[in-house]
């Protein structure tokens, strides 16, 4: 489904990403690891179109998306979750999932959708007619995924999606990945809850010093001394 090949990026004199390669495949959950500032994030905006990268290619379903704007990407069924959900605070629940639905394609299944997200998180529901910013991390967490769900995604990424929330409130979320996951939804997870990700993820991609120094399948790599020592604390 999506083929990353020999990505560089550089920012001035320092490289962001350096010949990063990575392979999802339909219906796969990929976890991609690694400590703050090693490029993860970069990696995402670069599929998503929100930067260049200088050179490598990023194939989805064979086409060469590298260097489409972020609308036509996401017309493609590619669609990012950001990290730290950046939603319209002074706007209710439904008007935040409603902007989730602003293609056509999409448009065209808004209510479907509406229920389908509802269903999955029953607290928006209850919420639908408050502001956003009044929401608790947690459930702004859940807006900002069913929010991407309105969009009609083949291929979700999610930054960080319980970062900085409460321990229930995080496995709230794990569990909906997990859902999603069971759907049939290709989805590529970055977290730096290591040991929940792997344990979920199908592959894993270890990123360091904005190079994959280490990938394989998630349930290896939880296994990896390097990776228990470095990020599981073992």
């Amino acid at each position: 489904m999506l083929l990353v090949e020999h990505l560089d990026v550089k920012y001035a004199e320092q490289w962001a990403l350096r010949g990063v390669s990575m392979e999802i495949n339909d219906g796969d959950l990929v976890c991609l690891i690694g400590s703050n500032g090693s490029g993860k994030t970069t990696l995402l905006n670069c599929i998503s179109g929100f930067i260049s990268a200088q050179s490598g290619q990023i194939l989805f379903d064979g086409y060469n998306i590298k260097g489409l704007s972020p609308d036509r990407v996401c017309r493609l069924g590619i669609v990012q979750v950001p990290e730290g959900r950046k939603l319209f605070v002074n706007m209710t629940v439904e008007e935040n999932l409603e902007m989730g639905a602003y293609l056509s394609a999409a448009r065209k299944k808004y209510r479907q959708n509406l229920e389908r997200v509802y269903g999955m998180f029953p607290r928006l529901q209850e919420r639908r007619g408050q502001p956003a910013g009044s929401l608790s991390g947690g459930e702004q967490q859940m807006l900002a995924i069913g929010r991407g769900l309105m969009s009609c995604p083949r291929f979700l990424m999610l930054d960080e999606p319980s970062l900085g929330l409460a321990p229930i409130a995080a496995e709230e979320i794990f569990e909906i990945v997990r859902e999603l996951k069971q759907e049939g939804l290709s989805i590529l997870l970055v977290s730096q809850e290591v040991h929940r990700s792997l344990a979920l993820a199908d592959v894993g991609y270890l990123l360091e010093n904005a190079t994959i120094t280490l990938h394989g399948p998630a349930s290896e790599l939880a296994q990896d001394p390097r990776i228990k020592e470095a990020y599981l604390g073992l």
